[in-house]
């Protein structure tokens, strides 16, 4: 299986890096996972509606160059469908056995995600109704992708 994380910006901080690479080498017993980053606009301060318009479609049109085609997309928006650990993980093994073998997962920048980008996703899928810094998210959502492989191939993993 081959797992994108597609996101917006770069990670800075030390301590972030440290423990996505953790999750990522986790991982790598599982699938082959690429973290696909593209660039973030800068953000005026009080941007208008228009500006934060002009912002996500600028980054959904950098997002839009790396989505596969015939890959299974997530994307992570406010408004997607909330799961528990292991409804996820069904579902990352029914994508399985649904005989795809590229699954791409979505991260927006400080907006989110542009309207075509969500229109292009399989799935959307919300962590919360809080909203994370998408840095935080890029760990987060690798955390739960091990959970769920773990589950799937009946490990045992902390709760």
């Amino acid at each position: 299986m081959n797992i994108d994380i597609i996101c917006v910006g770069k990670i800075k901080e030390k301590y972030l890096v440290d423990a996505i690479n953790e999750y990522t080498k986790r991982l790598s017993k599982f699938a082959n996972v690429n973290i696909l980053e593209v660039k973030d606009e800068k953000t005026p301060d009080n941007p208008s509606e228009n500006e934060k318009n002009i912002i996500l479609k600028t980054e959904g049109d950098r997002i839009d160059s790396f989505i596969k085609k015939g890959a299974f997309v997530f994307g992570l928006c406010i408004e997607g469908k909330q799961v528990e650990s292991t409804e996820f993980a069904s579902k990352i093994s029914d994508i399985m056995v649904n005989g795809y073998s590229d699954i791409q997962f979505i991260i927006g920048g400080s907006f989110g995600l542009h309207e075509d980008i969500k229109k292009r996703v399989n799935h959307k899928l919300s962590f919360s109704k809080m909203t994370f810094p998408h840095q935080l998210m890029r760990l987060i959502l690798l955390e739960q992708v091990y959970r769920a492989y773990k589950i799937n191939n009946h490990e045992p993993y902390h709760k």
